[in-house]
């Protein structure tokens, strides 16, 4: 059974006390951070600017993903990695659109990302099939399975969705890769062990982290036992 890494999304975090609350995070346990950027574009809501990734990554030592949820996003590349991002994940549905956009392909994003010196992930949102990014894992390091529908916290995970995660893990191990294999959305401590069972070594994290229940370094040690 692989092991798992947790990644706590800052999303449903109090960012009045955002230092205190990545520190507690990181004394629970946390692996890396996760860090969504949404644009008001290809997803309704906003977020947050380069300013909170510089903020999160003087808060932490651990890994920085900048989960990217933008129509263009190779426009904030540079901005992402200046300010402390180490791994981002953009998503294929938007890489697909962007050369109807003037943007770059899909293949060409992958590399201006890694010629840029940062990991690349991509992300699939739910109704994309594996298939469809499968001639490029050996280029990338890291593939994000949405268990929702991106760009709202605390939404209830479709569990339906794992048989994405053990089917891009099957190609994995087929092609001979050693990449991540991350899911985002709904994870809990009732559900996280079906998301390493299902080939996942990277969950976020968001609501089940930063709540009301409990802090985020006793809510972190929870899911840490949930997984085993």
């Amino acid at each position: 059974m692989n092991s798992c890494l947790i990644a706590p999304s800052i999303l449903t975090a109090d960012f009045s006390q955002l230092h205190q609350q990545i520190q507690a995070a990181d004394e629970g346990g946390a692996d890396l951070w996760h860090l969504d950027v949404m644009d008001g574009h290809f997803v309704p809501p906003l977020s947050f600017s380069g300013e909170v990734i510089k903020a999160v990554s003087k808060a932490t030592k651990n890994l920085i993903e900048v989960h990217a949820m933008v129509a263009h996003p190779s426009e904030h590349f540079e901005t992402f990695i200046q300010n402390g991002a180490s791994r981002v994940i953009f998503h294929y549905e938007a890489a697909m659109k962007a050369p109807h956009l003037g943007g770059p392909g899909l293949g060409e994003t992958v590399v201006l990302l890694r010629d840029m010196g940062a990991e690349v992930g991509i992300a699939l949102n739910p109704e994309t099939q594996v298939d469809e990014i499968s001639d490029l894992l050996p280029e990338i390091q890291q593939v994000t399975i949405m268990l929702i529908r991106p760009g709202w916290g605390g939404q209830q995970m479709n569990t339906s969705l794992l048989a994405k995660v053990r089917e891009v893990r099957e190609l994995i191990t087929k092609q001979g890769l050693n990449l991540h294999v991350e899911v985002d959305g709904g994870v809990k401590p009732h559900n996280a062990s079906s998301c390493r069972e299902a080939g996942a070594d990277i969950i976020v994290a968001g609501s089940s982290v930063f709540n009301s229940e409990g802090t985020a370094e006793q809510n972190l040690k929870i899911l840490k036992q949930s997984l085993g």
